[in-house]
């Protein structure tokens, strides 16, 4: 099993040095084939370690790789950890990379540089990797930077648009913010508990805090920003550090406004970011020191809070989005609000368990999207889409699985449904059975998401499959259904995107919670929230699927029965649309509250600080006084031969008049 692993991990790194090193002289053919058989490998590595360690009966397994950084008491050592956490996010990260560098295949045919792309996706995959095996704080810290670079090369792959590499600057920058938290917070949990690796941080932590009412004064054991804080508040403020690291990396709110700008990336980078890595990274870490979050309600509804401003926030702005892809960007902020209620309720089986599922159907989706632009020519606007129904058949029906599994299309009551029907409407139950103050807020947010969720996605399905072409006469005699390169894996994610929920719902949570996670998860009778799940009122049970019927109805009246309604809608409350259509307005309010003053800042710093200040009177100042001397004694070499008489005149006159003086004395 030691092989299996470190197999899973190396070989998407053996790939991307092939390719990144000797693609030009491989090829690109070669390139594409050996990274892809590569993931190949590793996927189907990765369910083998599924099977036996998350449904099988192997314990925890500690791979040790080698000695990494020993310095006083700390110690991080590099060694893989493969837990059921570890191995269900082997399977979302591996089953999904795998079909996208597969798909890439077909999707970048004819891309010039294409060795550099398979490259890159290779990297990322080991980044990501690297993540969810880390057995200590650093080595995640390591591989969350892996995923930071690497989509910044992906999301800037085509680097002579401008657009794209605004959009990777960007997300670097934003998620440097989220980065400065999560640094801080690794620090922290290395001052409170004496290291930094998880079997010391759990153990400890399960005792840290003595009995009830010790989270009220105590001696301060830390002090941060000027802050003498107590255990308790010691924990709260680590706990919102490393929250502060998992907003960044998964676009929760007011960290968000990288995530839609990275559709300036090729549609396979979109799938790979938005479905198994870099966005899931923030929810890994939080489920992953649940032990340490559990021992502050305070940090937990903060969570709370913040995933269900997402959940919200996202769907309002994704009802008004045309770019095909933008409206699948938001819902996926959108569904990450989802899992992060339900990690803040202290459902963290269910969040993880729509982690599992959301890959599925939003990797299925965003293929989709990019089967239709490689249709339409590159075009990614829906509304010179339509009418495609008929010209991209198994696109369509692919995409309406993806649609039906996002909006979560089941039988209530019964357990028979779509992947997102098994699992976002967990989550909902959980909002309302938590016992968290924030409890009922979190759940009317979802309820309302889950409602426009379903408008905005059969809204895309409508603008893009249903209706009259609104394309050019030339780009509709050119639309074609892709080659089957790019099919195949819209066929294996629309069985994900169908059956991932039926097949695992009792695993994940519930009465088999306990015996499934066996500690990857922080474990708790209340923790499972197993008799509420059951006991919520029918109409709580309902909700969503309430929720979903009005979105479908609500979007067929406006783009189908009455398609004129829409325009009436928009210049009829025309403030309200244009605050949705410009994302509530978030990216000017940065661009006047940072951007703005730190170009100003930067300015006056390089153009006084460094321009007059330091180079005035540093090396150009100097420079410029030496030029001033020899400019003046260039000046007494004329070449007149009577100047240089004259010269030694006043010079004997000087000497003589001196001589004088000197015997006088």
């Amino acid at each position: 099993m030691n092989t299996i692993i470190q197999a899973i991990v190396f070989l998407p790194l053996i790939g991307f040095l092939i390719a990144g090193l000797f693609g030009t002289s491989i090829g690109a053919k070669a390139s594409e084939y050996v990274t892809s058989g590569f993931m190949v490998i590793v996927a189907v590595l990765s369910w083998f370690v599924f099977f036996n360690v998350a449904l099988g009966e192997t314990e925890m397994i500690k791979v040790a790789v080698m000695r990494w950084i020993q310095s006083g008491s700390f110690d991080a050592e590099w060694a893989f950890r493969v837990d059921t956490l570890t191995a269900v996010m082997f399977v979302v990260v591996n089953t999904v990379s795998c079909l996208v560098h597969i798909y890439s295949i077909g999707y970048m045919h004819h891309d010039p540089n294409r060795p550099r792309f398979f490259a890159y996706l290779s990297l990322f995959t080991f980044a990501m990797l690297m993540l969810i095996t880390s057995d200590n704080l650093l080595q995640m810290f390591f591989g969350w930077e892996g995923v930071g670079l690497a989509s910044y090369l992906l999301i800037g792959f085509w680097y002579k648009k401008p657009s794209a590499n605004a959009a990777a600057i960007k997300a670097f920058i934003v998620n440097r913010v989220g980065d400065f938290g999560f640094a801080l917070g690794i620090f922290g949990v290395f001052v409170l508990f004496g290291s930094i690796s998880f079997e010391t941080i759990f153990a400890t932590a399960a005792s840290y805090l003595p009995a009830e009412g010790a989270h009220e004064g105590g001696e301060a054991v830390i002090n941060l920003f000027g802050m003498h804080l107590d255990k308790a508040h010691a924990v709260t403020a680590i706990c919102l550090l490393l929250f502060m690291g998992a907003m960044g990396k998964s676009a929760q709110f007011l960290l968000h406004t990288w995530l839609p700008d990275a559709m300036e990336g090729p549609t396979p980078v979109s799938a790979l970011i938005h479905a198994a890595t870099m966005v899931t990274a923030g929810v890994f870490l939080v489920a992953r020191m649940s032990p340490l979050f559990e021992l502050s309600h305070t940090a937990l509804m903060v969570v709370t809070i913040i995933g269900a401003i997402t959940a919200f926030f996202a769907a309002t702005v994704g009802l008004v989005q045309n770019d095909i892809k933008r409206v699948i960007a938001y819902s996926t902020c959108s569904q990450l609000g989802y899992m992060f209620v339900a990690l803040g309720t202290g459902a963290y089986g269910a969040g993880i368990f729509h982690l599992f599922t959301h890959a599925f159907f939003k990797a299925l989706l965003f293929l989709c999207a990019g089967s239709v632009i490689h249709a339409v020519d590159g075009e990614q606007d829906m509304r010179y889409m339509g009418g495609l129904r008929p010209h991209i058949k198994w696109t369509f029906w692919m995409m309406l699985i993806g649609t039906l599994a996002i909006t979560g299309v089941g039988i209530p009551f019964s357990g028979i449904g779509f992947a997102g029907f098994i699992s976002k409407d967990i989550i909902i139950e959980a909002a309302y059975a938590a016992h968290s103050p924030v409890s009922g807020f979190a759940f009317s947010l979802l309820v309302i998401a889950a409602c426009f969720t379903s408008f905005y996605s059969w809204r895309l399905m409508f603008m893009t499959f249903y209706g009259k072409p609104r394309a050019s006469h030339e780009v509709m005699h050119h639309v074609h259904e892709s080659p089957m390169v790019m099919l195949v894996p819209l066929f294996l994610l629309a069985v994900g995107a169908v059956a991932a929920g039926m097949a695992l719902e009792g695993r994940f949570y519930g009465h088999e919670y306990a015996e499934f996670w066996r500690g990857a998860l922080f474990t708790s009778p209340e923790n499972e929230l197993l008799e509420h799940f059951h006991h919520v009122p029918a109409l709580v049970a309902l909700s969503p699927f309430i929720a979903m019927i009005l979105g479908f109805v609500t979007a067929w009246y406006m783009y189908i029965r009455s398609p004129e309604t829409p325009k009436y809608l928009a210049n009829q409350h025309r403030v309200l649309y244009q605050f949705l259509l410009n994302k509530w307005y978030f990216d000017e309010i940065y661009d006047f509250l940072f951007v703005r003053p730190a170009k100003r800042i930067g300015t006056f710093l390089w153009k006084e600080g460094d321009g007059r200040v330091i180079d005035g009177f540093g090396p150009n100042g100097i420079a410029a006084r030496v030029m001033d001397v020899t400019d003046r004694v260039v000046r007494l070499q004329t070449g007149y031969l009577y100047h240089y008489a004259f010269v030694m005149l006043i010079g004997i006159a000087a000497l003589v008049t001196w001589m004088m003086l000197g015997s006088s004395f």
